[in-house]
This record gives C-alpha cells, structure tokens and sequence, in this order.
C-alpha cells in the first residue's frame, strides 16, 4: 500500500505563487507515474499535471500548461507541483495519485481511473 499527504496548499493573492508537495510512504513510488488532480466545488475532478516514474515525460492540463511545473525527487519519495501566476479559476481541493502503470519510463496516464493511491488533498484558495 502506498500512503499519499499533500502539503503547501494556503490562500494566496491572485498572480502569486504555492509549491505543492506529496509525500508518500509505504514504499517506494519510484517506479510509479505520478499525477496531480484538482476538484473545486460544485465541479468534477480534473486532470492538472503528471509526470512519468523517470521524470523524462511530464504532461499539462492546457489551463495550467506554462504556469505548473510537476517534478519529482525519487529519493525522497516525494512529488511536487510549482503553481506560479495562480489566478481565483485555479481554486480547488489539490489532490496527488499514483499510478503503478506499465514498465516504460515515459509512461503517463491523464486519466483519473488509472491510479491506484490517493491523497486526502490540500485546499488551494486564490483571491483576486
């Protein structure tokens, strides 16, 4: 089993800046692609970013393509996503998800049904 925490959510000024983190634990998701999904209320998930096990193929949402970047430090068995720009559209519940998927380290999946593990999530509100 893996075990996923989110941190670094908080309120921040419409143009300002958060860093999310995932933490995992229970083993290693180093072999696993990992992806970054939101919920605002009242609207269905949606796909925000992920990134393969190597780190070698990341994909974007088109809403947040040139604003997020999603990286990964296997050692620490950790994911982040670097929100920069944040505007009040980009309010939502932040959760992260892995997904063991296929071997090939370019391997992504944007689709919600593919990963396993999820985290509880952490609350990103942007004020305008």
């Amino acid at each position: 089993q893996v075990q996923l925490v989110e941190s670094g959510g908080g309120l921040v000024q419409a143009g300002g800046s958060l860093r999310l983190s995932c933490a995992a634990s229970g083993r290693t998701i180093s072999r696993y692609a990992m992806g970054w999904f939101r919920q605002a209320p009242g609207k269905e998930r949606e796909f925000v970013a992920a990134t393969s096990w190597s780190g070698a193929n990341t994909r974007y949402a088109d809403s947040v393509t040139g604003r997020f970047t999603i990286s990964r430090d296997n050692a620490k068995n950790t994911v982040y996503l670097l929100m920069n720009s944040l505007n009040p559209e980009d309010s939502a519940v932040y959760s992260c998800a892995a997904d063991p998927g296929p071997a090939s380290s370019f391997y992504v999946s944007l689709e919600p049904r593919r990963y396993d593990y999820w985290g509880q999530g952490t609350q990103v509100t942007v004020s305008s």
